[in-house]
């Protein structure tokens, strides 16, 4: 169907934006003379902006449909992360990952709008696919940006001919995502809001499984915002090579994601969950612990294929909570994974700058005890069944 290769083409072109901008880190970092702790509250303002914007998506997708928006928002979080190649002063730098951020969480909504739409139309699962091709363009935007910093490319030339390509892409992919007529990806006007009072026992259900995804959160954030400074100061490696780590820990998470709908149909997601935390808590032994490049690319690598399932999981899980209405659970879960995603990286930088990045780092140990502890939470709740 061509509307499933549009949308997946759109979630490759999401992942692709801004996963380039983290290999240049280290520079950033360099460049604006930032301490460890305020490195990490600088890469929490794309977060706080995101959370900002959460009360957005709903009634933009509604007004203009989910597609035009998810359009409309590449093109401001192009704009923004073209600026913020360009800064030249922390400020604005600041600003302009602020504005990706704060867009980035309305595209997110609208283009998971538009891939369970069209999901019903294929009459198939196919929303994992579409998360695992998310993976696979940041995996490829991290690949440029790791060359770009070996060739010494200038940051606002690099970010924005990637901004320019993205936006390209993502007008083909809204092109081929048009739905057959009759369907559409807008959310009812009707739609019946959360209820202000919970049922008994939800908190009780509730917050565990947000435990778990913040765990897998806390993951893809050590990789996403950590693993290039962390491989420049400790490691001793070059900008060029240091890019390489959160590529290869993103292209594991794309290979477990592609692996976890089978490996849960025949191993129980409990299982393959509690075997994500051992995968986590070895990769961060092997990150702090071990010695050498090669070990601490090898723990980046089993730390992303470990975490593949763990928020998709939760997410499923908090959809399927008895005594809630439709989209609920998940929708609190989300906001607390949220809340503890923002203070992922601050954490991280405090902790750094107390004792040393390497300590730090050991927090990759914890969230892999974290998950293995929690597995159990997502017992029972089995997806529901699909039609081929």
């Amino acid at each position: 169907m061509r509307a499933r290769a549009g949308i997946s083409l759109f979630f490759f072109t999401n992942g692709l934006m801004m996963a380039g901008l983290l290999p240049r880190y280290p520079e950033i970092k360099a460049s604006f003379d930032l301490s460890n702790t305020a490195f990490g509250l600088m890469v929490a303002i794309s977060p706080l902006a995101a959370m900002l914007a959460s009360a957005l998506p709903a009634p933009l997708i509604r007004r203009f449909g989910a597609q035009a928006v998810s359009l409309g928002g590449t093109v401001v979080m192009a704009l923004a992360v073209s600026l913020a190649g360009f800064a030249p002063v922390f400020t604005v730098f600041a600003i302009a990952i602020a504005i990706a951020g704060f867009t980035d969480s309305i595209v997110d909504a609208a283009q998971n709008v538009h891939g369970v739409a069209v999901e019903d139309a294929y009459r198939r699962t196919i929303i994992n696919s579409l998360h695992a091709l998310w993976s696979l363009g940041a995996t490829l935007g991290g690949l440029i940006g790791a060359f770009a910093a070996a060739a010494h490319v200038p940051l606002g030339i690099h970010l924005s001919g990637v901004a320019a390509f993205t936006v390209l892409l993502a007008a083909v992919a809204t092109w081929l995502g048009r739905l057959p007529a009759g369907t559409s990806a807008h959310l009812p006007d009707d739609q019946p809001a959360p209820p202000t009072k919970l049922p008994p026992g939800a908190w009780a259900a509730i917050v565990p499984l947000a435990v778990l995804a913040i765990a897998g959160a806390l993951v893809e954030d050590i990789g996403f915002n950590w693993s290039a400074v962390y491989l420049v100061q400790t490691v001793g490696a070059t900008a060029g090579v240091a890019g390489f780590g959160y590529t290869i820990m993103l292209a594991a998470q794309f290979v477990g994601r592609v692996l976890g709908d089978p490996a849960t149909d025949r191993w129980g997601r409990v299982n393959v969950i509690r075997a994500g935390g051992i995968l986590i808590a070895v990769g961060g032994v092997l990150v702090v612990a071990a010695p050498g490049l090669a070990a601490v690319m090898l723990g980046y690598a089993l730390a992303g294929f470990g975490c593949a399932t763990i928020i998709p999981a939760a997410y499923a899980a908090a959809g399927r909570l008895p005594g809630l209405p439709e989209g609920t659970g998940i929708t609190l879960v989300s906001w607390l994974l949220r809340v503890g995603f923002l203070a992922c990286s601050p954490i991280v930088g405090a902790v750094s700058d107390l004792t040393s990045l390497q300590v730090s780092l050991t927090l990759l140990i914890l969230a892999g005890v974290a998950v293995i502890a929690l597995a159990p939470v997502v017992r029972g709740r089995r997806p529901r069944a699909t039609t081929a």
